[in-house]
This record gives C-alpha cells, structure tokens and sequence, in this order.
C-alpha cells in the first residue's frame, strides 16, 4: 500500500496525515509551537519553529512500526494565509514572521487604498486588511528600515517550511492571492502593485499550480525525516484552498461552512471576471484555473467558547448545549451579534463589539446559548446571502468544524442558510486537502474530483425546515439592522476600555 503525506501548517502547531490510495487516514502526528505578542495587536512566530517541528511530526510518521517509509510516494502541503517571512540573499529570515491575525498595519492599509484607488479591487480582487501580506511588508519598510533593507524575497509560511524541506523557492496561487499583490485573474504578479510600492518582481518568489511538483528533498531533510529519496514534493495550496479540497468543494453550487474560532463561508467558481465589489474575498483556488469566493465571521467559534467560559466554566460543549434543541427558533426573541474582536465579512470594523439584544427576565442560559448559535450562523448567513445577491447558487453547504460536531446547530444552518448542509464521515480539513493534491500529483487520480470521488464522503444531511426557515428569515432582517444602530455606540465607548 502506497502513501502520501499533507502537512497543514497551522497557527499553533503542525499537523502531519498519512493517506493511503483509499484516502484512510493511516497515521497521523500534532507538533505545537509558541505565538509571539510582543505588543499589543502583534502576533509572530519564529520561522524555525515550524521546521523543527515538522521534522519531528514527519519523524513521529515514518518511524512507526505499521509504516514502511518507502512507500511514501508524495508530500504537499497546507498553510495559514498572509503571513510574510522576510528573506535575506542567503534566503535567511531577517525577523520573526508576522502573522494573518496580527493588526499593526492598519496605517499601511490606509496607505494601499490611497495610492492603488480603484486598481486595488480592479487587480487584487480584494480589499486591503490587516491581515494582508503587502501591508506587513510596508510596515516593515517603514519601522524596520535595516531589517528591510536587508530583504531580497519573500515567502508565506508554508512556503518557507518547503524552502526549508527542498531549497526551492516558489509559491502557488491560492496563496499569492492572499497577499495582495497578484493579479487574481491573470495569474500573475502585478506589475501595477509592485511598481506602486517600488518592489521589484524578484521580491516575489516564481508562481506554480498547487499540483505542481517543486523538487525533492535535500539530503540532509530526507535523513532527519526518514523519508525515501524518491519522495515527490507538490507546492501545497493556502489552508482555506486545501479545506474546500478536503470538503470536495470542487463544483458550482457548492459551498463550504467551516466553523473554528473564526468561521467561513466559501464558495466554489468558476467565472474569474465575477464581481462581488470587495465585500467578499475572491481568491485562486487549489484546483488549476477555479477560484472561491469567501467571506468571515471573525468571532465564530470563539463567540461560542467566550460564553461557556465566562458562563459555564467547567463545564463540556455538550453539556452547555443540552437544552438549546428544545428552544424554538429565535430564542424567544434574543439576538446575538458575535463582534467579540470586530468584524470582518461584510463590516471590516476593528471597532465593533458585540451585542445581546431583547434580553428580559423569562430567558435562561439556553436561550442564552442558542442566541449565540443563532448569531454566529446570522454573520455567516451575511456572506451566504451576497452570494446568492450576485447570482450564485447556493444549493448544497458542507459543514465542518465545530458547528458540524452538534446535530441541533447543522439543522439551524440548514433553517437559516435555507439550503441542504452535509457533514462529513471523515473530517480532516486542510491536511487531507493537501494530501488530495499530492496524491493527484502522483498521478493516482486523472483529476482533483476523481480524487474527492474516492476520498471524501458525506455522512448526515439536514434539510431546511419550512417553518424555521419563513422564521428566521425575518429575525435574519432585524440581524442586518444591529451593526448600524450599535456603530456609533462601539465607537463612543471604545476610549473606555483598558
């Protein structure tokens, strides 16, 4: 039995899977590693950090006694998004990577908008955040000027972990979208963007599909991991990418909802000059020449972990939820809005905080909990409901994470969605995604589809309930009101918090 491996790079830690032809997850290993908060808003990681601890999970795979490593035919990989490690002309790291949830750029973001106006959304397809790589790098360039003017390149995080693993430099462009410095639909670096900040073309590492195959390993990884020398290495794809291909989100009218500490709903397409306005993400997909569209809640599963740790300390996800399937839609009129860190889709307000709205004495902590349930499935129902506003067809919605572990919550997706959702029989999010491409890489499958065909399998279905779904269409309405009328509250009380 022949295998391959996906590497997920996430925030906290590395996750390795072994998969073989049948897409059975053979083994798998977990290494963590630390975050970095120097200052307020800043998050960093030290690139090194997440070599060694791949080395380590690669060891922990090709070490067990069930595993013959020389069976290992592929490896690819999965990452976080946006995060941007600086490299010398030695292709050294000159700082700490600064991360997608770090928020010191905003002066920078401010700065793209003025100097690219209408290119900005024209050529990168998405508007300038925070959390975006081009704002990083001025940053950098602003407050760092040695340390920038000591850069020669850069790269994303999983693409310094294979740079590490390989000695190539490249990045695919589901990643690259996210830097804000692609031209999305050209597939291309923009000449437009580079020349606007006065950053040369050889700043930005060579493009390639997330199929593509980048090399091998150098000697001394294929020794430190016990992987054969005949190992082929594919480029990988950003870890959102890689989720819809773990989810087989691989066709029109698909779309995926996934529910972590922040919550996504992305969309699968297939029409490049499609134009939500920059309301929405609009990325290059894993699979060659396809894109998604996604939007964010950033507070989703964060919203419901804040509750049941300030209200339900001790207490398991299961327990709190006990008693929220016998409270009707609505939560006997309380509405919760889950700005607990701002909000990003469709309000990219750091500001905004979140609400409890039309509390009165008859509601107990079930209503509470359904409340909040209720309005991480609204915020997400934003990004749902400007898609179906732009043309597409919503029909079927795969559920992962968190809000596809509770029965109560994926039939509350399919009443507020109004569309069948699915979970999945075996849910590995982006590590099996990332396994998907190099398994098509080698050649097992004709395409990513034949690939998910095999591989990915849907367990229950909820279909939308009628009378649910005429409900919460109106308390869906009263939703969309709640970030106007509490705006300028958040923003006069916001010089009063510590």
């Amino acid at each position: 039995m022949s295998y391959v491996i996906g590497i997920d790079l996430g925030t906290s830690a590395v996750k390795a899977l072994l998969v073989d032809r049948s897409g059975r997850i053979a083994a798998e290993a977990s290494k963590e590693f630390p975050l970095f908060h120097e200052h307020s808003g800043w998050s960093e990681q030290k690139p090194e950090d997440w070599v060694s601890a791949t080395i380590e999970a690669l060891q922990e795979l090709t070490g067990r006694s069930d595993v013959n490593a020389a069976l290992i035919e592929g490896i690819s990989f999965s990452g976080q998004m946006h995060g941007l490690v600086l490299l010398d002309s030695e292709g050294k790291p000159v700082r700490n990577a600064i991360l997608w949830n770090d928020t010191r750029t905003t002066e920078q973001c401010r700065e793209i908008e003025r100097v690219l106006g209408s290119k900005l959304l024209e050529v990168t397809r998405n508007p300038a955040l925070e959390g975006f790589t081009l704002p990083k790098i001025l940053w950098v360039k602003k407050h760092e000027p040695e340390r920038y003017g000591e850069a020669a390149s850069f790269l994303l995080p999983k693409d310094y972990l294979r740079y590490r693993l390989t000695g190539q430099l490249h990045m695919d462009y589901s990643d690259a979208a996210g830097t804000l410095m692609l031209d999305v639909a050209g597939k291309r670096w923009s000449t437009e963007v580079l020349e606007a900040f006065e950053l040369a073309e050889s700043f930005c590492p060579p493009l390639v599909e997330s199929h593509a195959s980048v090399g091998g390993l150098l000697p001394e990884m294929l020794e430190k991991t016990g992987l054969p020398a005949s190992v082929k290495v594919f480029a990988g794809g950003a870890d959102n990418a890689c989720g819809a291909i773990g989810a087989g989100i691989l066709a029109d009218g698909l779309t995926l909802c996934s529910i972590g500490t922040s919550g996504v709903i992305l969309s699968y397409e297939e029409d490049k000059s499609k134009d939500f306005a920059g309301k929405v993400h609009f990325f290059n997909h894993g699979k060659q020449d396809s894109y998604y569209a996604m939007g964010v809640t950033l507070a989703a599963g964060y919203s419901l972990s804040w509750f049941r740790k300030t209200f339900a300390a001790g207490e398991s996800f299961d327990e709190l939820l006990s008693g929220v399937g016998e409270v009707k839609p609505g939560a006997n009129g309380l509405l919760f809005t889950p700005y607990l860190v701002g909000e990003r889709t469709p309000h990219a307000d750091s500001t905004i905080r979140a609400s409890f709205i039309g509390i009165d004495g008859s509601h107990s902590r079930d209503h509470f909990a359904r409340a909040v349930m209720e309005g991480i499935t609204f915020s997400l129902n934003e990004s749902v409901d400007m898609f179906r506003q732009a043309g597409k067809s919503v029909d079927k919605i795969v559920s992962i994470g968190g809000g596809a572990q509770n029965p109560v919550w994926l039939q509350m997706q399919a009443d507020i969605f109004g569309a069948t959702v699915v979970s999945l029989e075996n849910e590995q999010g982006p590590g099996l995604g990332a396994a998907m491409l190099a398994a098509y890489g080698c050649g097992w499958f004709d395409s990513l589809e034949a690939c998910a065909a095999e591989f990915v399998h849907y367990a229950d279905e909820y279909k939308p309930q009628p009378e649910a779904v005429e409900a919460y269409k109106g308390i869906f309405r009263v939703y969309q009101q709640v970030y106007s009328a509490t705006r300028g509250l958040n923003e006069a009380i916001a010089g009063y918090r510590g």
